[in-house]
């Protein structure tokens, strides 16, 4: 059996108690594949983390330091924005006079985009409040500050916000002389393999909370070292409507050994902004553009702002929709056209374009024309926002997309992550300090990969304090659990009684149907679940999702046991949908006594996981 990698924490995670212990746990069974050779060689079986990556060092160390150079002064013309993108060689920020310009990189205006010339040198339209920004090309890495922010883009704002609780941006005054764009050479993003971390909804109300993120997620990613080229991306909802949190979400960042970058979500909002357009300032202010791309090794990630307020007037917080306005529609087209159709591309968003959960309800304007503009492309869509991790791969369907994707399904893959605050910080706090919190689909708080070889890629969920070994949650779905579940949904979650021996199944709960079940976090279509019970022969579960056009099915007979029980109890989600659920109905004619099964999981890319569960048949 091979090992979790070391570049993962393996820090105990206790969930469960008593009966649930056996629920969370998980080995993985396939051999990790070997490493890419630095060149761009055709990629070999699936990747895992623990293969070897990209040299990485001491991030503390080796890490390029340092802003984006603006020239002060006034521009002759206010209609024209340019200035030069160079190779930093001694890391000073300023463009000396032996550091050459780099020609063929593209810088934008939130808008237009263009390529530099053979000196650097690029030129732009000019507007009030707009973000000017480089694409980090392959090979080169932008600078990052003293909390491993990327630093990339000049905002313009000459009187800047309009008086905002948070602060907005302060007046840039007239347009600079210059706004140059220093890049370090690396071989960190040269390299063609790349993990992606994409952190979705750390959405901190509070102090308590920030603690908690410190002591789960980002203690688990201080121990890391296998994103220094791609970096971290925490897609939307950074912290939960107090923008003066951004400064601990800063800190945090600070622990990382990689590069931070940062999408807006619906609580990153500066609710009290007269006009739309300055909605993300203090976001803008703090922590950078509301939409950007950049590349590391042969993937181009485009990092969108999907959340539109208000739609209502007078506006209420929850009166957001999900699009992009026409503005960055169009900045979408024309950055990529840019992209040579070789490389790989990452859409990330807060909200999803198309998700399960909310199949019929949830999805993102302009949808359309984003598939249009991707035609032909090698994309994989990632997002956060439903505290829920779904994996939806090329060719899936549900009733409520036919109107998007016809009958042939989905373009491409759609991965959601699973949130950083699982559901909200609810739930047991553990010992290592951080809570329970499982989500809405059962999926424990934790982080996405995506491990990429040149243009191929496995994705992967840590779960928060534990490893990527743990992908499965085990549970018994049976009669008697079902009457319990439905006297205690209607309660306060965190308030029902436990559930009695609830890996005790009566006779009479066996000839009234029990299923085991698997919840596997990452599971898709193109994934098995098989059991063996009692050492015979393997039988393969059903998955309760199809996603062949059907509808969502909802209620105590697709919930998860092993989640409900835990968060009913102590506090947590309501898992009584997923698309990862997979059940096996057991034998009525069940022997008097302890029954063990041994179950196997088989993702998409061939990737085994085993757990066993042991349960006992009463007379």
């Amino acid at each position: 059996m091979s090992r979790p990698s070391d570049h993962l924490p393996a820090r105990s995670r206790r969930l469960t108690a008593g009966a649930f212990a056996l629920a969370f746990s998980g080995a993985l069974l396939t051999p990790v594949a070997a490493s890419a050779s630095p060149g761009d060689a055709a990629p070999g079986s699936a990747g895992s983390a623990s293969a070897a990556a990209a040299p990485q060092g001491d991030w503390a160390e080796t890490a390029y330091r340092g802003g984006v150079h603006v020239v002060p002064g006034a521009d002759e013309n206010a209609d024209v924005i340019d200035g030069t993108v160079f190779a930093d060689k001694n890391r000073n920020s300023v463009q000396d006079r032996s550091e050459r310009g780099l020609a063929g990189v593209t810088v934008s205006n939130g808008r237009d985009v263009v390529t530099t010339d053979s000196q650097g040198r690029y030129e732009l339209p000019a507007f009030d409040n707009m973000t000017v920004f480089v694409t980090q090309p392959r090979g080169y890495q932008v600078p990052v500050d003293a909390d491993n922010v990327a630093q990339f883009f000049y905002h313009h704002l000459p009187e800047g916000s309009p008086e905002l609780r948070y602060g907005g941006l302060e007046p840039t005054g007239p347009l600079p002389e210059q706004v140059n764009f220093p890049l370090a050479q690396s071989s960190l993003t040269r390299h063609p393999e790349q993990h992606c971390v994409i952190g979705a909804d750390v959405q901190t109300y509070n102090q308590k909370e920030v603690e908690f993120a410190r002591n789960g997620v980002f203690t688990d990613l201080a121990e890391r070292t296998d994103y220094a080229g791609c970096g971290a991306l925490f897609a939307g909802d950074v912290v939960g409507d107090d923008l003066s949190l951004f400064a601990q979400t800063r800190e945090l960042t600070g622990m990382l050994n990689g590069p931070a970058r940062f999408l807006p979500g619906n609580h990153d909002l500066d609710f009290d902004s007269p006009e739309r357009e300055h909605n993300f300032d203090t976001f803008r202010a703090q922590l950078g553009p509301e939409y950007y791309s950049y590349d590391a090794g042969k993937t181009h990630v485009v990092a969108l702002n999907t959340i539109e307020y208000p739609t209502v007037m007078p506006p209420k917080k929850s009166s957001y929709t999900y699009g992009l306005g026409e503005k960055q529609l169009e900045w979408l087209r024309n950055d990529i056209a840019q992209v040579p159709d070789n490389q790989l591309i990452v859409l990330a968003s807060h909200s999803p374009l198309l998700e399960f959960y909310y199949s019929s309800s949830h999805r993102t304007k302009q949808l359309e024309e984003i598939y249009a503009i991707l035609e032909g492309r090698e994309v994989i869509a990632v997002s956060g926002h439903t505290h829920m991790s779904e994996n939806l791969r090329k060719g899936d369907l549900m009733a409520g997309w036919k109107d998007i994707v016809g009958e042939e399904g989905l373009p491409f893959t759609h991965l959601t992550a699973g949130a950083v605050s699982g559901h909200w910080y609810a739930g047991r706090v553990l010992d290592e300090g951080f809570p329970t919190a499982i989500q809405r689909d059962g999926t424990p708080p934790g982080v996405l990969t995506l491990d990429i070889r040149n243009t191929e890629v496995t994705e992967r969920y840590t779960v928060t304090g534990g490893d990527e070994s743990e992908q499965l949650a085990l549970g018994l779905n049976t009669p008697t659990y079902r009457d319990w579940y439905a006297e205690n949904v209607v309660k306060p979650r965190g308030t029902a009684p436990a559930l009695e021996n609830p890996l005790a199944v009566s006779r009479e709960d066996l000839a009234g149907t029990t299923w085991l079940t698997t919840n596997f976090w990452m599971g898709s279509t193109g994934s098995t679940v098989e059991v063996t019970l009692d050492g015979g022969e393997s039988v393969e579960a059903v998955r309760t999702q199809q996603l062949r056009g059907e509808t969502v099915n909802v209620g105590a007979e697709w919930s998860d046991p092993a989640a409900i029980q835990e968060q009913f109890v102590h506090g947590g989600g309501l898992a009584d949908r997923t698309m990862h659920l997979w059940r096996l109905e057991l034998p009525a004619d069940l022997a008097t006594g302890e029954h063990t099964a041994e179950i196997t999981a088989t993702d998409v890319h061939g990737r085994e996981y085993t757990d066993t569960l042991t349960f006992t048949v009463t007379g």
